[in-house]
């Protein structure tokens, strides 16, 4: 992988991780159509370490939220608790569902498991939740009516998301939306929800990294994409939470359906 690869995926990571037409989905159709070739372990690694950008990304964006939240959880443990800990709390439970199923089916993840037919699949499963989310939600109450069932809910969707070509993005809104948020709250709750997370999957591809042979070669595309992935991941952020103010979801659920055809006919077709 060139660096012009390494931005090209760091640019899709950023946009596709929030906006909810799935990242992992595109990064498989971006590597099959541009002949990006890798070692499977290594995509693997490269683009866990891209989804670090955009936690990153979330981090800034978040940073005021995400200061309160960790000094209100750090002071209810001294006996003290903050207005913001019990939100820090319903992240970390939310969390729950994806961390147990990722480590349960983690060394599934790291092989070939989606061709374009199966890529097509899931982007359809994305515009079937953010239909559902749509019709189903009714948008009435705020993140600071969640409960823990709220909570494990939203996680259970989180964890769909370990699935190949199914949006994070899309399943935690869809979750969040089925709980009767509105969408920016959904949104929120969504974003935040990774910052437990995803570092905990970086942990575990960065000392798989220093197993592969070629990993000083990965080096300078990994730095490229993680620092594009975090700036664009930054400016989507920024733009969705501006859309879901005024807008639904149901364009990018056309956009997956579309998507998702096209690209399994395409498969398909061998």
């Amino acid at each position: 992988m060139n660096l012009f690869e390494a931005a090209l995926l760091g640019i899709i990571q950023g946009v596709t991780e929030f906006l909810p037409i799935s990242s992992s989905g595109h990064l498989l159709l971006a590597r099959d159509f541009l002949g990006i070739v890798q070692d499977a372990q290594a995509a693997f690694i490269f683009d866990v370490l891209v989804q670090l950008g955009t936690w990153v990304a979330i981090l800034i964006y978040y940073w005021k939220d995400v200061a309160a939240i960790g000094l209100d959880m750090a002071g209810g443990l001294r006996g003290r608790p903050g207005g913001q800990a019990r939100l820090g709390w319903l992240l970390l439970l939310a969390s729950v569902p994806a961390v147990i199923a990722g480590w349960l089916i983690k060394d599934s993840l790291t092989g070939e498991v989606s061709g374009l037919f199966l890529t097509g699949i899931f982007l359809v499963t994305n515009a079937l939740l953010l239909s559902l989310a749509e019709l189903v939600g009714r948008r009435v109450r705020e993140i600071k009516e969640a409960s823990g069932k709220d909570a494990l809910w939203i996680g259970m969707f989180q964890a769909l998301a370990l699935l190949p070509a199914v949006s994070r993005s899309a399943a935690t809104l869809a979750g969040g939306l089925t709980r009767n948020f509105t969408r920016p709250d959904a949104a929120r709750f969504a974003f935040l929800m990774a910052v437990p997370v995803m570092p905990a999957a970086a942990v575990v591809a960065l000392l798989d990294l220093g197993s592969l042979p070629e990993a000083s070669e990965l080096l300078l595309p990994l730095v490229t994409g993680f620092l594009v992935s975090t700036v664009v991941g930054y400016l989507s952020i920024r733009w969705l939470l501006n859309y879901l103010a005024r807008h639904s979801l149901f364009p990018f659920a056309v956009y997956c359906l579309v998507a998702g055809f096209t690209v399994g006919y395409l498969g398909w077709l061998g």
